[in-house]
């Protein structure tokens, strides 16, 4: 069975300043979404992090809300919880497609998020997936999220050197023999 198979997992992320991170959780089948969420925040705590939790009422939700929670707070990352199970129409399809793409773009635009909506075929996978004693999808979830806040703290302090990008609005000025920049 593929879910058994061996597979490394990265060192748990290390932190020498507070993070904080939200778990957005849609609760449409709650047991699920209790165990995604005992995963998520066993995970957190084991690194040291803090985290809040809101629930939405679906996972085509839980990208709205990680985007309005970035807005308007001061959350290092997000952890994205919850479980669609494939029905007989193409909602299924809609859902696990949107929810994941609205994800992944909001992750190239540089938030940390750490993607553990399960999408599914039936109620045993889902249940196997969220178990906290098996394959702990929801604290696999908030362990992505915390390696991609600490690559982000690891490279936000470079400033300046081979591979590094300025901060925005700091540029050289040609011409001068200083070293001075402007903004």
């Amino acid at each position: 069975m593929a879910g058994h198979e061996t597979h490394y997992t990265l060192p748990r992320a290390k932190f020498d300043k507070p993070v904080k991170l939200l778990i957005v959780v849609a609760p449409y089948y709650k047991d699920i979404a209790d165990n995604l969420v005992a995963g998520a925040a066993a995970e957190i705590e084991a690194a040291g992090g803090t985290f809040e939790i809101v629930e939405v009422p679906g996972a085509l939700e839980v990208p709205t809300a990680i985007a309005i929670a970035d807005r308007s707070s001061n959350f290092d990352g997000y952890v994205a919880l919850g479980c669609v199970i494939r029905g007989e129409t193409t909602h299924y399809d809609t859902v696990c497609n949107d929810s994941s793409r609205a994800i992944q773009l909001m992750g190239l635009q540089g938030l940390c998020i750490g993607n553990g909506i399960l999408t599914v075929e039936n109620r045993k996978q889902a249940e196997v997936r969220a178990d906290t004693a098996d394959q702990n999808k929801g604290g696999g979830a908030a362990a992505a999220a915390l390696h991609l806040i600490a690559l982000t703290r690891k490279w936000g302090a470079q400033t300046k050197g081979i591979g590094f990008k300025a901060p925005a609005g700091a540029y050289q000025v040609a011409g001068t023999d200083n070293g001075s920049t402007s903004a």
